[in-house]
């Protein structure tokens, strides 16, 4: 390398390590603070609306709310959230002079997963919240109230995502706040309507079970003075108070209703097995069936009902699991063996795994050498070992300076990987190259390191002569960047025995997990390490001399080679206008250092030009390769047999019986693609496949997806490439990160 060139590169390095890390600590918030009142994420879009028209009156009430707008399939959670699930959660900041009541809840539906029943939210929803304003109340000067809301809420399919945001909204105290008003009427429309006439509920005792069972105690209700439009109807009954009743009992099969002119009456309805002490009052909702609501609120009528019923009779509350005593001495046994030193010679499970994770990271550090991420480094390496000659002192410095570079650098990634799990990022190793932003910078460095080596300009030309020189009177810190470098190309690799040690590192306490990280860097660096320190290994290099200057000119083509394949990357991303983008910035750069390597005025006049229409290239490009490319998850070579992965495809197809092979890849992973292209697509795997009717499914991570994280993170691995064989009764298989035909042949042999 030429001089400043690794001073660049580290400059890139911190500036894309920063993007990334700043874009991921807010893909929780993405869209929520900055816009205000709107969130936005792919599974739902939330907007605190509001509901005044007539101003903000002293002793008056009006509207504020949240309004969920889910994705297809997505749902949130009721106030009883049912057998799983929790409910949205909002904490409110007003100005003095203004209180939050409760959420006004509108009427849920029954949300049934497998065997659970839960109560919620589909499609669009909003959860009003009458807001009190006070009789002394004073308007503030500029005339608005500006409201805060912080949010929670979980939302779910199959997975569940929990989710949050911080709302801003001002409000004006004279005008007339109602863009909303069908909102507003809409979820007044669904709230149960409180009936006049007590209710009650009656604890039926059941029958003396065996000891492993806790009594059958059932309950009936009966709750008059329900309207004449639905006497005689079916009603759908959801209990406000949750670990009360048995939410997936079915009405006709486990439990009855009937009714008795205006009552109705629920018949036996089982308690949970989660019971604890029989409260004084049961809140409870009855509404009509979701097929049955349009109709009710075309005409006006209310949709569901609500009644408080007191409790008669104790039912037997659930306990703690008791131990028979013989289990009991066993139990505590294990525990005091558990408290206890570990035997002399003897390691605990928990040092084992460290133990193997170092080893894992150590021999996948070393393989790393080898993929071709890291190919253009290697290069620059190469030249380097050839420059210092037979100068044994420069080469040692050189290559101990390479190794801090090389594993500070993955002591750095490593931990801000640990800090943004920590914050509730569903991120993995090579998270930084899901951004578009930071695949960007990497190729434009890539660009200009290419230029440079092709010799169509040299640093110490357009530089200060002070800067210029940086190089030759730190060479230390030269060899310093190079592994830096080197990490940030060679990170979104995962070696074999490397995907193993990631994954035990992410469950580690802090300290360990970066012990791994540390070893990784250890097994990258220590080929360059023996290099420098045994003259034998580099003995076969030819002298310094002219051949340098054609290396180093045949060396630009594999870094054009990495713009290429970061460019591709992008366009799976953002799609083709994004790369199209890219490719006319990396234009715009190259034309710049063209100009600045003329001579005279031209070279100003010129650079200034091409730097005006850089600015204008980057004011359109930005948006255009920061956006989403369509149907990014669905990308597949063949869609007639390889189809886009999720956690209910594999399910169905294991229910099915059906063996499941599962491809976890992005774009950005080099191994991924040669793994792709030469043993998954070879016709005899593809045979295999067909032969044996697996269901093929590919897990696309380009770009941040959560679920495919949690997927990972289930399996003991924090990157990709991943292969998984899910064969019928029998625990998933983890292939190597390089796969081959004869593994995978293998692996279909036992089906």
């Amino acid at each position: 390398m030429e001089r400043f060139a690794l001073w660049l590169a580290l400059a890139f390095a911190l500036a894309a390590c920063a993007f990334s890390g700043s874009a991921h600590a807010q893909i929780v918030l993405k869209g929520m603070a900055a816009q205000g009142a709107v969130a936005q994420t792919p599974r739902v879009r939330a907007e605190l609306v509001a509901q005044a028209p007539d101003g903000i009156v002293a002793g008056q009430t009006f509207w504020l709310g949240l309004r969920l707008e889910h994705q297809s399939g997505w749902h949130t959670y009721w106030k009883n959230a049912g057998d799983s699930g929790l409910p949205t959660e909002f904490s409110w900041q007003l100005p003095a002079g203004l209180s939050a009541g409760s959420i006004a809840w509108p009427a849920p539906h029954a949300l049934r997963v497998g065997p659970l029943v839960n109560y919620g939210y589909e499609d669009t929803v909003l959860l009003p919240v009458p807001v009190r304003v006070a009789t002394d109340f004073k308007a503030p000067a500029s005339g608005q109230v500006n409201v805060h809301l912080s949010a929670n809420w979980l939302i779910c399919r199959v997975e569940c995502i929990p989710e949050s945001g911080e709302f801003q909204l001002q409000i004006p105290v004279q005008g007339t706040t109602a863009s909303h008003s069908q909102d507003f009427a809409q979820a007044q429309a669904l709230q149960p309507a409180a009936l006049a006439a007590a209710g009650q509920a009656t604890v039926m005792p059941g029958a003396q079970p065996s000891e492993a069972k806790l009594v059958d105690d059932r309950i009936r209700l009966r709750i008059p003075g329900l309207p004449a439009a639905v006497r005689g109807k079916p009603l759908d009954f959801y209990p406000e108070n949750a670990e009360t009743f048995h939410h997936a009992a079915e009405p006709g099969k486990d439990w009855q209703q009937r009714w008795e002119g205006d009552t109705w009456i629920g018949e036996s309805l089982p308690l949970s097995d989660l019971r604890g002490q029989t409260p004084g009052q049961l809140a409870v909702v009855l509404a009509l069936p979701q097929q049955e609501r349009a109709a009710a609120l075309a005409q006006g009528r209310p949709v569901a009902w609500r009644s408080e019923l007191a409790v008669q009779g104790q039912w037997t509350p659930a306990t703690l699991a008791s131990v028979s005593p013989a289990l009991a001495a066993a139990l505590e046994a294990n525990r005091a063996a558990a408290d206890s030193p570990a035997p002399a010679g003897s390691g605990a499970t928990g040092s084992a795994s460290l133990w193997a994770a170092l080893l894992g990271g150590l021999v996948g550090g070393l393989i790393l050498n080898l993929m071709p991420c890291v190919f253009p480094v290697l290069a620059i390496k190469v030249i380097g070992f050839a420059r210092h000659g037979s100068n044994g002192r420069a080469q040692r410095l050189g290559g101990l300076a390479y190794a801090a570079g090389v594993i500070l650098s993955f002591l750095a990634l490593g931990a801000l990987l640990l800090a943004l799990r920590a914050a509730g990022q569903q991120l993995g190793w090579g998270f930084q190259l899901q951004s578009p932003a930071v695949v960007a910078l990497l190729a434009a460095l890539f660009t200009l390191l290419g230029l440079n080596l092709a010799g169509l300009f040299e640093f110490g030309n357009l530089l200060p002569g002070r800067l210029a020189s940086v190089q030759a009177r730190h060479p230390v810190a030269d060899s310093f960047l190079s592994g830096v470098l080197a990490v940030a190309v060679a990170s979104p690799c995962t070696a074999p025995f490397m995907g193993a040690s990631l994954g035990f590192a992410i469950d580690m306490p802090a300290l360990q997990a970066l012990t791994v990280f540390a070893a990784l860097g250890v097994g990258m660096a220590l080929p360059y390490l023996l290099a420098c320190f045994v003259p034998a290994v580099v003995r076969w290099l030819p002298r310094p001399g002219a051949w340098m200057q054609t290396f180093r000119h045949a060396m630009a083509f594999p870094m054009f080679a990495t713009v290429v394949w970061l460019v591709w990357v992008l366009g799976q991303q953002s799609g083709v206008d994004g790369a199209a983008a890219l490719l006319a910035l990396l234009l715009a750069l190259s034309a710049l250092i063209w100009a600045l390597h003329l001579q005279g005025r031209t070279r100003w006049v010129l650079s200034a030009a091409v730097l005006l229409l850089s600015a204008g290239l980057l004011w359109h490009a930005v948006p255009l390769i920061a956006a989403e490319a369509p149907a990014a998850s669905a990308r597949t070579d063949d869609k007639s047999l390889w189809q886009p992965w999720s956690a209910e495809r594999v399910q169905a197809a294991r229910s099915q019986g059906r063996p499941v092979f599962v491809d976890f890849t992005a774009a950005w992973c080099v191994t991924c693609q040669v793994n792709k292209r030469t043993t998954l697509s070879h016709p005899d795997v593809m045979a295999a496949f067909e032969k044996n009717q697996v269901q093929l499914l590919r897990a696309d991570w380009t770009r941040q997806d959560p679920a495919i994280t949690q997927a990972l993170h289930a399996l003991g691995r924090s990157g990709v490439p991943v292969y998984v064989l899910y064969a019928p009764g029998r625990q998933p298989v983890v292939m190597t990160e390089l796969l081959t035909r004869g593994e995978v042949m293998e692996a279909l042999g036992t089906l």
